[in-house]
Parts: C-alpha cells; sequence; structure tokens
C-alpha cells in the first residue's frame, strides 16, 4: 500500500466536506411581505456524497420545497453558502446560475410537462437544443436515454399514447439526456399509483447505482424508503437526518405486487 501524502492525512469530517457534491451552510431564506419578514430556512447544514440517494421530507410549509429550489438553483439563499461540486453558486446572476443548473442538474418533478405535440424521443431531445449538441449527437442521446429507463419500444409515441407511469419515464430520460451530475426529483411519483410508483423507484435505485446522485422531495414515506438517507424538515429546520435501515429493493417489492397492464 502507498504512504499516505500530509494532504491525505485528514479527518472523517474534511474528507466529506473535500468530496462533497452539495454543501450548504447555515443556509437562511426569508421572504418580505410587506412589513412581514416570512422564514422559510432557518440555518441549514448539510452535505451529500457523491453516490448518495437522499430523500427530502417535511409537511407542507417545512421548507422542503423552498430547499429543492435552491439546490436546484432555482432560487438563492438569503444568507449563508451553498457549494454545488466544490464551486460556490449563493450568489451567482441568474445566467450563470441558469448555465450550471443546464450542465449540471437534471430535473424531474410530479408533472409530466412533455409536449403533446412532439414523440418521446423528440422531447428527450429537448434540453440538448440549449446545449447546440449536433443534430445526430442530439438523437443518439435520447435514443440511450429512453433505452436506460426501459422505453425502447416507446420512442416514436406521443404523450398521449403512453400511460403515466410511461410519460414519467421519458420525463427522467429528458433529465439525463445532458449527462447531469444530479438528480433532482420533486414529488415525482404524486401523478402515480401504487406499483407505477415503485417502478420509477425502481429506475432510481439503478440509476444511483451506476454512481448518479439523487435527492428525492417526497412527502409519502413509503416512498422514503427506497433512498439511502432520509432528511426531515419542519419548521424551516431540518430536524431528522438518518440513514435507511433495511432499505428495501423496489425490483423486490415489484415482485410481490400484483401485475397490471402498463
Amino acid at each position: 500500500m502507498a504512504t499516505a501524502t500530509l494532504n491525505q492525512i485528514t479527518t472523517a469530517a474534511d474528507h466529506r466536506a473535500a468530496t462533497a457534491v452539495i454543501r450548504v451552510q447555515d443556509v437562511h431564506k426569508y421572504y418580505e411581505l410587506g412589513e412581514t419578514k416570512v422564514h422559510a430556512l432557518r440555518g441549514i447544514n448539510l452535505e451529500i456524497e457523491p453516490g448518495e440517494f437522499v430523500a427530502v421530507m417535511g409537511s407542507s410549509g417545512s421548507g422542503k420545497s423552498t430547499f429543492m429550489n435552491l439546490l436546484g438553483c432555482l432560487d438563492k439563499p438569503s444568507s449563508g453558502r451553498y457549494f454545488l461540486e466544490g464551486t460556490d453558486v449563493s450568489q451567482l446572476d441568474k445566467k450563470t446560475l441558469a448555465g450550471v443548473r443546464n450542465r449540471k442538474l437534471g430535473f424531474v418533478f410530479q408533472g409530466f410537462n412533455l409536449l403533446a405535440r412532439t414523440t418521446a424521443t423528440e422531447n428527450v431531445e429537448l434540453p440538448t437544443l440549449y446545449a447546440q449538441l449536433p443534430k445526430e449527437e442530439r438523437r443518439e442521446r435520447a435514443r440511450k436515454a429512453l433505452e436506460m429507463v426501459g422505453l425502447a419500444d416507446r420512442m416514436e409515441h406521443f404523450p398521449a399514447q403512453l400511460s403515466g407511469g410511461q410519460q414519467q419515464r421519458v420525463a427522467i430520460a429528458r433529465a439525463l439526456v445532458n449527462r447531469p451530475s444530479i438528480l433532482l426529483a420533486d414529488e415525482p411519483t404524486g401523478n402515480l399509483d401504487s406499483r407505477t410508483s415503485v417502478e420509477i423507484m425502481q429506475i432510481f435505485q439503478d440509476l444511483n447505482g451506476q454512481g448518479l446522485t439523487l435527492v428525492l422531495v417526497t412527502h409519502e414515506q413509503d416512498i422514503a424508503q427506497f433512498a439511502k438517507r432520509i432528511v426531515v424538515f419542519r419548521d424551516g429546520r431540518i430536524r431528522r437526518d438518518e440513514v435507511v435501515k433495511n432499505r428495501p429493493r423496489a425490483a423486490d417489492v415489484l415482485f410481490e405486487l400484483p401485475a397490471q397492464d402498463d
């Protein structure tokens, strides 16, 4: 074994901070409504390492959605710092933030947000247009992304020809097409039935197994249990942060559920 260098001899905390893809330090977010200051986040500190799968939970008004907006570079903190892959993005201007967002992050939402008059492949290609990729590469990336989510036989289908679960798979493929470092999913199973929800979790577990970092917002404990770690927000603060014990494999859960037509 090679001898460790001085720089390699660090504490566990130092190593965690150095390797974190997401590092949030004393982040506050408030909104001013007239003379009233509404605090959405109060002193949030959190680190997420490469390859983690984190579920963020909390009731309405807990701060979880505000936190997700900050992680997604859709908003900026009122104070505190947010490091994304080692870069402080806390106070970047909107144009620069948009560039960071397009390069590093993929988004999946509760609503599928697919264009009705374009095929699955064309929907998945959309983010690559902003990246100004050649047409051939755009089509190849879209094809591979759809294959990853099990839709190799639905590439030329329009949204109306797809089930809700299939539409969400298209949305996931679209989020993956620019090869993001992190996938952010905000209530991605909110419009789906139980079996289809577990199918989506199987896709997320498979992607995570390939090394993709995932952050999932959900209010459903049954969905959160498929993550490796659960962070619970209440009143703008993190109240609980724990590793999931006896984490189920979505594939095993699916095997126990009754089959249904897709």
